[in-house]
């Protein structure tokens, strides 16, 4: 697969897998609703976390476009200003954890270098980036009033939608690496290679 194409599809499948996400909270998990906007679980996070640490930028790229989507069709179509920075914090939040785990964590696209341990992490670190960078905005902008209570149900929603997100992905991964057959572990060995090479490639 071409570099080009590569990205196009890391970038694409970013944008797919939030919005489904977005659609199955609101569908689960409506009455969980804080505010417009903020969840007491928010899956969607754990998408824009787990996109970013398999991808990287691509999948920063992909989650601003996706924010852009459904910041001004759907949340706040009457607030552009909102919608476009709401999205551009979406988006740089995971990034920066993402930035974090290369750093320390020697990250690989395959997740297999990250124990529960550093996934619960990664994990806190992006709820606390998150919320903090939005009510950052809020404060400047004057846009909330409760700032306590929104920081705390932000902070609660992003970090069970990324513990659930994170953890159902690496029991997959950890469930097909030991199940029998050897053309199937062979075929999840592939698929890691793959991905930390062109991963590898991607950071050049």
């Amino acid at each position: 697969m071409s570099s080009l194409r590569l990205h196009f599809w890391s970038i694409t499948g970013t944008q797919i897998a939030f919005l489904v996400s977005l659609w199955i909270n609101q569908e689960v998990f409506t009455h969980t609703s804080f505010v417009r906007g903020i969840n007491w679980i928010f899956l969607p996070s754990g998408v824009r976390l787990l996109s970013t640490l398999l991808v990287g930028f691509d999948g920063a790229i992909g989650l601003l476009l996706a924010g852009l989507i459904t910041d001004l069709l759907y949340w706040f179509p009457h607030d552009p200003v909102r919608a476009i920075a709401g999205a551009f914090i979406g988006s740089l939040a995971p990034y920066l954890v993402y930035r974090f785990a290369l750093e320390y964590y020697d990250l690989r696209a395959s997740l297999t270098n990250l124990t529960p341990k550093r996934l619960l992490v990664l994990a806190v670190a992006y709820s606390i980036a998150n919320p903090l960078f939005h009510h950052l905005w809020f404060a400047l902008t004057g846009t909330t009033k409760s700032s306590f209570e929104s920081f705390f149900s932000m902070f609660v929603g992003d970090l069970t939608g990324a513990l659930i997100v994170l953890y159902t992905m690496k029991s997959i991964l950890a469930f097909l690496s030991v199940q029998p057959g050897q053309a199937r572990t062979d075929g999840v060995f592939r698929v890691r290679v793959a991905l930390d090479s062109a991963y590898n490639n991607q950071l050049r």
